[in-house]
């Protein structure tokens, strides 16, 4: 082969992250390590549709073929197997609680790795690596105190894992991932209806989170909250006890149209979250009416 040419296998890929110079100090072990960082721009991020649970698709490019954003938003200790959003390194002082995530490292690596066997938190993260150390995260922040916020942190998380799941079974199909997702959609209705029942006893301030999410794109604050709360009871709410399910989403109907005003001009609150709650305002409606309650 002629001297100084590449095959085109042997070209550099298009790099979809990289290495932050700054490393990341985990609390529990008091190890470091790296922090991938996505890189944007160039046409990485081609924007597509929402869906009604609030998640920003995007579009395959020619150039970095797919990209799954929401996987770098994690950081996930390789250490010890805690695993949190990245702002929380820093946040997490509570002696107590990082004892008990030091003592149960090895019981979320094994949880972990009944379900996404051979993850890697160590070189690159693909979107199979990613889905682990969401799950990494959500076992994490069970562990947690309030002051952390982590069952609306835990909501917004397990609702991107049930969407992280759903498009590993696509990559991946025949491998029980679709199953897996319709498990985490569940978990995230809980996760969910715990928050807003945490909020109202006062037991944890879930409403003076930062960034509700449940995407990175765009926060949907409360009003998404109560909004998602609806539309996953809707979708997959328990079924068998009739009457309960019909009191539940005639709650969630009430809760909807006294936030968003439904039934009545307004202006107030513009937008794609507007416009998904009235169309599920009345899928609840139909459904609610349909039934003698």
């Amino acid at each position: 082969m002629v001297s100084g040419v590449k095959k085109t296998s042997d070209k550099k890929k298009a790099a979809i992250s990289y290495w932050s110079k700054e490393k990341c100090i985990c609390p529990v072990c008091k190890k470091t390590f790296d922090r991938e960082v996505m890189l944007s721009g160039n046409g990485r991020m081609i924007a597509g549709g929402l869906s009604d649970d609030l998640h920003r698709t995007f579009e395959p490019s020619a150039r970095f073929g797919r990209i799954y954003p929401l996987i770098y938003e994690i950081g996930a200790c390789p250490h010890c197997n805690t695993a949190l959003l990245w702002g929380d390194f820093k946040e997490l002082k509570n002696k107590e609680v990082i004892d008990r995530l030091f003592e149960k490292r090895e019981e979320r690596k094994k949880k972990v790795s009944v379900v996404f066997p051979h993850y890697n938190l160590s070189h690159e993260r693909s979107l199979y690596d990613g889905v682990a150390m969401y799950y990494l995260a959500i076992l994490t922040y069970s562990e947690v105190n309030s002051e952390l916020l982590p069952t609306m942190k835990s909501a917004f998380l397990t609702l991107r894992l049930a969407w992280l799941t759903k498009e590993l079974d696509q990559v991946c199909p025949d491998h029980n991932f679709d199953y897996i997702s319709q498990v985490f959609y569940r978990k995230a209705l809980f996760f969910y209806h715990q928050a807003i029942a945490n909020e109202t006893n006062r037991t944890e301030k879930c409403s003076t989170i930062s960034n509700f999410g449940p995407d990175m794109d765009k926060n949907y604050g409360w009003d998404g909250v109560i909004y998602l709360c609806g539309l996953l009871e809707y979708k997959y709410g328990q079924k068998e006890d009739v009457q309960l399910r019909l009191k539940k989403l005639s709650e969630s109907k009430t809760a909807i149209a006294r936030i968003f005003g439904l039934g009545k001009s307004s202006k107030s609150k513009p937008g794609p979250l507007l416009e998904k709650s009235r169309d599920l305002y009345d899928l609840l409606s139909k459904e609610v009416s349909d039934d003698d309650i």
